[in-house]
């Protein structure tokens, strides 16, 4: 597993007080915006501190301890933010939504085949993108077909999902 996680996009600056416009579909986010919370900007993964934290349209909307001004932030602007694993606390069997990725997908004892990619399809609708050989199958993110998930095995067993496959 990564040690550094993708949270999202610098894509802008908000007002003259440094406020950064964050572009983000982080599943987590209520454990990853909050004040003291390290964020690592860039290729350089540049340790910066959230101070503050608000919800603006899409956009997450947050300042940066010792960024006060408009001019001190533009250089962020386009570049990708990330935290760190184990900043984020999560529970043993707590997952991120892109540790699904490449885990082998079983429906009971047929092999359905290997997740590449979750879509998404806005308003909280993603998908498991499920591929063997030339076949896809796609079944929701939602926790009625997710059955049971071995992280060490990377495998997910799915239920209640007969309808949705050939």
């Amino acid at each position: 597993m990564e040690e550094f996680i993708y949270i999202g996009k610098i894509v802008n600056t908000h007002g003259i007080r440094g406020e950064i416009r964050l572009l983000s579909d982080f599943d987590k986010k209520e454990k990853v915006f909050l004040p003291n919370m390290t964020l690592y900007i860039g290729r350089k993964k540049e340790k910066v501190k959230i101070t503050s934290y608000r919800k603006h349209k899409n956009f997450d909307m947050i300042c940066l301890e010792g960024y006060h001004d408009i001019n001190e932030v533009l250089r962020f602007k386009g570049l990708y933010a990330y935290v760190k694993r184990e900043d984020l606390n999560l529970k043993e069997e707590e997952l991120l939504e892109e540790d699904y990725i490449g885990m082998d997908a079983w429906n009971g004892e047929i092999y359905l085949g290997r997740i590449t990619r979750l879509e998404d399809y806005g308003r909280g609708n993603k998908i498991f993108v499920i591929e063997k050989d030339a076949n896809r199958v796609l079944i929701p993110f939602q926790n009625i077909f997710i059955g049971d998930v071995s992280v060490s095995k990377k495998n997910i067993y799915f239920k209640n999902v007969e309808g949705l496959i050939s």
